[in-house]
């Protein structure tokens, strides 16, 4: 027998074990994240298009899910550590799924999601800039204020790809209709406040074009010298010639009257060869420091230097000295640009923002280095950030993190107040909520025509429930449990005929896969085998 027969005897169109990578998985969609991008995937993997599919039920979340999410009226902190297959990024997709339909549902007072769990770019930009050879760590300087930049410049970057057209990475935000219309009518502050924010972190603008199109979309008045002081510098020098040749040649003046024309108009060019020299030159070196210290700060933003100069040698004159640009470490200057950001937000309705942090295992530069993802978080441990106003983060840590935290001494758990971020120190799954999960995937997998079937008919009827319920508790996690069952399925598959009409799966080829199962996730948490 082969799986497409005995799926077709249960009327399963799809195989509900074969997903171990929540991203990439069209059934957990299907179970309520997405349930239309599903559909599509599904169409296009050859599954019958006039078979109709049961409905997408509420999907079945970790039991400490509502926990995690908290109320999106007033986001909150939360910190979770979990194993490799625990749930994480699904919970990260289920948090976009939720803000997605508050959002919908709450035109007024929407959430703002900043997803930060593609690092890969941004921590090659800080080991360019961190100049570290070698096998060294070189994360081992990292701030709060390289993480606040990042961050911002996400945000930055989804509210600007939805004003101005072209780049679409990252995402562009949904600020409703037409906001490149809208955007003009916001306040005189709100609008210095996203120019600046686009001179500062937009990575989509390598040369300060960006800037520019923005400004003139916010018709605020054009920074640097301005087209009528540029002409008026390079024709400066008229009034000095014409004052020379009028005393000499047209009212020919000599003696005194010659010498005293002749200080005059020298005073008049030396006075316009200062102010050019001023406006070209000094000007120039003004902004390249200021944009030199920018780029030096902002280690974590994949921008190349020409995208900070053209930008900011864009903005009025008076915002370089403001201490508004941040070009030194400190993290109050990051704490406005957050203010900012918010400001500008705001008048697209959105009333907080969620920042969700995951995959930091995953980056090439980290490739699951313990001291190196915690040389990464460590820095955002810190409690005036995690207990920002408005603003939520949500940490989806590995448990290897877990294990360093308890390492930590009593004064950095009082910095990072732990006690007040909703850890949760494991995600842990009982077989009961395995069983539910399971079975939630079975049922979108077959025709909402067909009779309902629970997991538990697919085994002999010596196979009780709880037997099922022990063998995936056993697995501890999501991951291995599907692969519990895909390989029970397939396992039963290979050891009967299809003539035998064998469409139960025997409680030897269960208790045989459950020990194979279980010796590979015990060898997998000692650290002795791959996953």
């Amino acid at each position: 027998m082969n799986l497409s027969q005995f799926f077709e005897h249960w009327s399963i169109v799809e195989n509900p074990f074969r997903g171990e990578e929540a991203r990439h998985d069209s059934i957990f969609a299907r179970m309520g994240i997405n349930p239309n991008l599903a559909r599509s995937s599904i169409a296009d993997e050859g599954v019958p298009g006039d078979q109709s599919l049961a409905k997408p039920l509420t999907p079945s979340v970790h039991s400490d899910f509502e926990k995690i999410m908290g109320e999106l009226d007033q986001p909150s902190t939360s910190i979770v550590f979990g194993e490799k297959g625990a749930g994480k990024t699904a919970i990260r997709l289920q948090i976009a799924g939720r803000i997605d339909r508050h959002n919908r549902e709450h035109p007024g007072r929407k959430i703002f999601m900043i997803p930060y769990d593609d690092l890969n770019a941004s921590l090659d930009k800080y080991k360019e800039q961190s100049h570290v050879k070698g096998d060294a760590n070189p994360f081992e300087g990292m701030r709060l204020v390289d993480h606040m930049d990042a961050m911002i410049s996400i945000g930055v970057g989804r509210v600007l790809n939805a004003i101005l057209p072209g780049p679409t990475n990252p995402p562009p935000a949904n600020l409703g209709d037409h906001p490149a219309k809208r955007v003009r009518k916001l306040p005189a502050a709100v609008r210095r406040d996203l120019l600046l924010l686009q001179a500062v972190y937009d990575t989509n603008d390598p040369n300060g074009q960006r800037t520019t199109q923005l400004r003139q979309l916010l018709r605020l008045p054009a920074g640097g010298l301005g087209a009528i002081v540029v002409i008026g510098l390079w024709i400066g020098w008229v009034p000095a010639v014409a004052l020379f040749l009028w005393a000499r040649i047209y009212a020919g003046f000599d003696g005194a009257l010659a010498t005293a024309t002749d200080v005059g108009s020298g005073i008049l060019f030396l006075a316009w060869g200062a102010l050019l020299v001023k406006a070209f030159l000094l000007d120039r070196l003004v902004v390249n420091r200021v944009a030199g210290k920018v780029a030096k700060q902002l280690r974590m933003v994949n921008r190349p230097m020409s995208g900070y100069l053209g930008s900011i040698r864009r903005l009025n004159r008076s915002t370089l000295n403001s201490g508004e640009l941040p070009t030194s470490g400190s993290d109050e200057q990051r704490y406005a640009m957050f203010a900012r950001l918010k400001r500008v937000i705001e008048a697209f309705g959105f009333t907080g923002i969620l920042i969700v942090i995951d995959r930091v295992d995953e980056p090439t530069l980290v490739n699951g280095d313990a001291d190196r993802m915690r040389s990464i978080i460590w820095p955002m441990f810190n409690n005036k950030f995690l207990q920002l106003e408005r603003v939520g983060i949500k940490m989806l840590l590995p448990i290897e993190l877990r294990h360093a935290l308890f390492k930590e001494s009593s004064a950095f758990f009082q910095e990072a107040r732990l006690d007040k971020q909703n850890m949760i120190e494991r995600l842990s799954w009982t077989g009961a909520s395995l069983y539910d999960l399971c079975n939630a995937r079975l049922g979108v997998c077959r025709p909402a025509s067909a009779d309902p079937i629970s997991l538990i008919d697919l085994f002999a009827q010596d196979v009780s429930r709880s037997d099922v319920v022990d063998a995936l508790g056993a697995m501890q996690q999501p991951r291995d449990a599907f692969k519990l069952m895909y390989r029970v399925i397939s396992e039963h598959c290979s050891s009967v005929t299809a003539e035998d009409g064998a469409w139960r799966i025997a409680r030897h080829t269960l208790e045989y896969v459950k020990r194979e199962e279980a010796e590979r996730v015990m060898q997998l948490q000692r650290g002795i085998r791959p996953a």
